[in-house]
């Protein structure tokens, strides 16, 4: 790449990085000067793809490059943190200070590394280019250069620790801008989706108590001015804004897909994805007949009404002074009739329709015996078919449901509402639906702790359900299904235990949810299940242990809980399945510590083992000459010292 066109990448990189203005209040003094500072090269860089003369071609490509990847770090930096929970970067102000440094040195390192003698740039232009370097070095020094707000940090530790003094949460409602209906959705909505990225780490505890501050500091603004139910505190716009300038600031969710305007008749298609009326007519009756945003072919022939949707767009626009966009009263059916799904889409509504969209809106009633009517109704229509759940789905029907798992103070409408998302997640199609819908796991998860008995097997029925889908598993984990899930299993009714049994098998599927399962208790939980007089949960808690003992944390938890008898118990006479599972947690076992080699041996298993290797399932058959190979391979380590395992069981 020739030093003129890398110059020119380089321009580019830092306009871009100019142009993020999105900085979360935490950090915003941070991300702010770090801009600013990399905008003063800008003249620097616009001198050397200009200049004529020759340049030290290797040592000015090599600074160049380098260059190019630290300002790419940096713009990652800046686009990262300006998603994050501002309550986040609060507390772990230290975590994300780290990254900042790093990227910070390696700025530094490259800026160092140009040949600024070679350049024949001003005085002027190298002073600036000095400034920025001994900012950064500065910046590096004290460990980022501008100061934390102590007060702020001290406030959230003490709200996240249970406080709930008002002037705290005025204050650190004020200082990271958590004033509005929007802020506050976005603040929780960014919550979510660092849930949702968290990987292998554990962050259900933390994130339940950061939702719960978000919520009290929700509550706190609400009562701080009643009167404005959800309006903003600051003052309300003019009326008088020009149009253009209201579309600039419309919220990007209540925009239509298609026109990329404020939707004035919103309505759901059977991909579940939301347009406005017109448009997506529009779309149809040109014989189309997939969703424009994902491209999946519709599968029915029918729109609905987004009620929710268009009852928050209305809210948008009162508080900010903004007409609500004029809907259609009476919307036409498509004239182009060579079109069977937009003909069909926009006809009278069926019978069906009007029943569904009827008891969607009971679901909104402020009346809790119309709440708890049509979620059973809907629970039941959820039951029958899958016709009824694909448009109950497409219908709006699974936010509305998700609101009640934590906003209905009934019992029975709890357990109606988490009943008919588990129908609903019957269709394959709803399980991405019900998992993307905001709030839904952890309503399901909040059901499974406080809910009724009944409420909560279905809860767990309802995660096993989700979690069938691999990219699912660690959402679920991460808000923190696993500890009710051990509880369930624990103190459960038979039915209880077998749900919470299957589900917690398929997320420990999931390499970051093994540790999860294993802090929470479940081991002795699982050794209890195989010891019950009924013996009815015993093939569940072995397939679980075996999946427990390939982490390194349930090698010690199992291996503890004096495993290796039952183990070669059950390979001695269980059942096939109960065979590979006991053996698969023996090679775990045998593996880590040999001395749980040395106790098998004295429980009489290699002869277990041999039968095993040769008469056993093709399973089975690998696990016992893997518990056999091992065997040899130590006893040849041991006789090479002396003793084998033969003599080591007669020392114990």
């Amino acid at each position: 790449m020739a030093k003129t066109e890398l110059a020119k990448i380089l321009i580019e990189s830092v306009k871009e990085i100019a142009s993020i203005s999105d900085h979360r209040p935490p950090m915003k003094t941070h991300c702010a000067h770090l801009s600013r500072r990399l905008k003063l090269l800008l003249p620097m860089l616009e001198e050397i793809r200009d200049c004529k003369n020759s340049l030290p071609e290797e040592s000015m490509m090599k600074a160049l490059l380098s260059l190019r990847e630290s300002l790419l770090h940096a713009k990652d930096l800046l686009i990262y943190i300006s998603q994050l929970s501002k309550i986040y970067l609060v507390l772990e102000r230290d975590q994300v200070m780290v990254r900042f440094q790093k990227v910070t040195a390696l700025l530094e390192q490259a800026l160092s590394e140009i040949p600024y003698q070679s350049l024949e740039i001003s005085d002027e232009l190298q002073e600036q280019v000095e400034l920025v370097l001994v900012q950064l070095r500065r910046s590096i020094g004290k460990g980022g250069g501008e100061k934390y707000d102590d007060e702020l940090y001290k406030d959230l530790l003490s709200l996240y620790d249970g406080a709930t003094d008002s002037e705290i949460l005025r204050r650190v409602a004020e200082k990271l801008q958590l004033m509005t209906v929007t802020d506050l959705t976005e603040e929780s909505l960014a919550l979510l989706d660092m849930l949702s990225t968290s990987g292998g780490d554990d962050p259900g505890e933390s994130f339940e108590k950061m939702m719960m501050l978000l919520k009290n500091i929700k509550d706190f603004v609400q009562t701080y001015n009643p009167n404005l139910e959800d309006v903003p505190l600051r003052s309300k716009p003019s009326l008088s804004k020009a149009q253009d300038e209201d579309q600039k600031n419309v919220p990007e969710d209540f925009r239509c897909p298609i026109s990329h305007k404020l939707m004035s008749d919103p309505v759901i298609v059977s991909s579940g994805q939301t347009y406005d009326r017109e448009c997506i007519k529009k779309w149809l009756d040109d014989g189309n007949s997939t969703c424009p945003k994902t491209q999946v072919k519709l599968t029915i022939d029918i729109v609905t009404p987004n009620y929710a949707l268009r009852s928050l767009i209305a809210q948008w626009c009162e508080s900010n002074g903004i007409e609500p966009p004029k809907r259609p009263n009476n919307p036409q059916p498509s004239s182009k009739a060579s079109s069977s799904s937009s003909s069909s889409s926009f006809s009278p509504p069926s019978d069906e329709q009007l029943k569904i969209e009827a008891l969607l809106c009971k679901l909104t009633s402020q009346r809790p015996e119309e709440q708890r009517s049509a979620a059973g109704e809907i629970r039941l229509l959820a039951k029958q078919n899958n016709h009824n759940r694909v448009v109950l789905a497409a219908s709006g029907a699974i936010p509305l449901l998700v609101s009640l798992l934590t906003n209905s103070d009934d019992p029975r409408t709890q357990e109606h509402a988490v009943t008919s998302i588990l129908n609903l997640s019957i269709f394959q199609e709803n399980k991405g639906r019900i998992i993307s819908t905001f709030g839904a796991v952890p309503g399901i998860v909040h059901v499974l702790k406080k809910g009724s008995m009944e409420a909560r097997e279905n809860a767990a029925a309802t995660l096993f359900s989700l979690s069938v889908i691999d990219e699912n598993k660690m959402t679920i984990g991460a808000a923190g299904a696993i500890p009710p899930l051990v509880n369930l299993l624990s103190e459960g009714s038979h039915r209880g235990k077998k749900d919470a049994g299957t589900a917690l098998f398929n997320l420990c599927i999931f390499q970051g949810n093994k540790g999860k399962a294993v802090r929470a208790g479940l081991v002795p939980v699982l050794m209890r299940l195989l010891t019950e007089p009924e013996g009815r949960m015993v093939d569940e808690a072995l397939a679980i242990l075996a999946i427990l003992s390939s982490h390194p944390e349930g090698k010690v938890v199992v291996g503890a809980a004096d495993a290796v008898p039952f183990m070669v118990d059950f390979i001695r006479s269980g059942s096939p399945r109960n065979k590979e599972n006991a053996a698969a947690v023996l090679v775990q076992l045998c593996s880590w510590d040999p001395q749980h080699l040395i106790e098998a041996e004295k429980l009489g298993v290699m002869g277990c083992l041999i039968d095993m290797a040769e008469n056993g399932t093709d399973r089975g058959k690998r696990k016992a000459a893997q518990l056999l190979n091992r065997f040899s391979r130590f006893n040849e380590q041991q006789k090479q010292s002396g003793l084998g395992v033969e003599g080591q069981v007669s020392l114990i």
